[in-house]
């Protein structure tokens, strides 16, 4: 990716922020399957555009969802998420009323975040280091 493709602009900032997110149905249950899962890839990426947000790889598992998201700096990861998760069980669990009878609700509330960038945590820290030795 060039650096053109990889930086994304707004009013008085240049960014490149990613987060990978996964999150799981309720107890853990495979239930992403059968039609529910591309039904779920649709929503995601409905909402996604909806919160003008980037989601640049998916996959849905059985018993989990996996996301790489870009999004702007404006956005806290755990509205994106909370959006993302409560959009999709209104659906999902109207269109398929087997979700209903199966699980009190479609998602746990937990979920795992972790910030994905271009340059390394490593690099990062030595490039703050060293801005004394100039």
């Amino acid at each position: 990716m060039t650096t053109q493709n990889r930086y994304k602009y707004a009013s008085h900032c240049l960014y490149n922020i990613g987060f990978h997110i996964i999150w799981c149905p309720k107890y853990r249950r495979k239930v992403l399957v059968d039609g529910i899962d591309e039904r779920l890839k649709e929503l995601l990426l409905e909402k996604a555009k909806d919160l003008e947000i980037q989601i640049d790889q998916m996959e849905v598992m059985p018993d989990h969802v996996h996301l790489f998201v870009k999004c702007k700096p404006t956005l806290a990861v755990h509205h994106i998420i909370n959006q993302l998760k409560g959009y999709t069980s209104v659906i999902l669990r109207r269109e398929f009323p087997k979700l209903k009878s199966r699980l009190p609700t479609l998602w746990t509330r937990s979920y795992y975040v972790e910030s994905v960038g271009h340059i390394s945590e490593e690099t990062i820290k030595k490039y703050i280091e060293d801005q004394k030795k100039v």
